[in-house]
């Protein structure tokens, strides 16, 4: 079957926004071979914000790595993200030539979607994030992705999601696929957003997983 695309990126916006200022941002480093898919959230109450309504991937109750989850929540939004998937592979898209990615709670979400993906995977970009019910792994992995290749990369000035959080993600990360898989980058000065230099990393990391064939 021809598709005009022959790799897929798969990525999600972080919380309270929606998936057109990633598919802008994601233009400046576009891979010509490349289809980029940026899905918006649902609008639902964030406890964290005092219950207001807002794009959201799933609820959040805190943002330490002890807080209480929205573990029915997030299962939910992973199978929305993974029906993405299933709809792409049906579609001609070989699965290992897609990489899921995401910045903060769209990150978080495409960590742990990836991880418990039954598709082998190209690879996966978590932004400024964390692994979701990382109690529940390496347990809640699937075998398939245990040699997936994982880019993190964090602000080490966030002040929402401190850099440890960031630290402490990725060595949870290595106890689920090969350690060498797992590359952590961190940005002197950079907060709760992206930088040039990150995204050029970004790039870098995506013609590496999925190089034109």
């Amino acid at each position: 079957m021809d598709v005009p695309f022959s790799h897929q990126v798969i990525f999600l916006h972080g919380l309270g926004d929606n998936g057109h200022g990633w598919a802008d941002a994601l233009s400046a480093i576009k891979l010509p071979y490349v289809k980029y898919i940026c899905p918006h959230a649902p609008r639902i109450p964030v406890t964290l914000n005092m219950k207001m309504v807002m794009p959201a991937w799933f609820d959040l109750m805190g943002l330490s790595p002890d807080a209480p989850e929205d573990e029915a929540g997030i299962k939910k939004a992973a199978d929305s993200i993974k029906s993405i998937i299933e709809h792409e592979v049906k579609n001609g898209i070989s699965a290992n030539r897609i990489v899921l990615g995401g910045f903060s709670q769209g990150g978080a979400l495409s960590l742990y979607t990836a991880l418990t993906s039954h598709h082998k995977l190209a690879g996966v970009v978590g932004l400024s994030c964390w692994l979701p019910l990382h109690k529940t792994f390496p347990q809640a992995a699937c075998s398939v992705n245990k040699e997936i290749s994982i880019l993190q990369c964090h602000g080490e000035a966030d002040p929402m999601i401190p850099v440890r959080f960031g630290t402490l993600t990725s060595e949870k990360l290595k106890s689920v696929v090969a350690p060498s898989k797992v590359q952590l980058k961190t940005y002197p000065g950079v907060m709760h957003n992206t930088s040039q230099e990150e995204m050029m990393a970004v790039k870098d990391f995506l013609e590496k997983v999925i190089p034109r064939v």
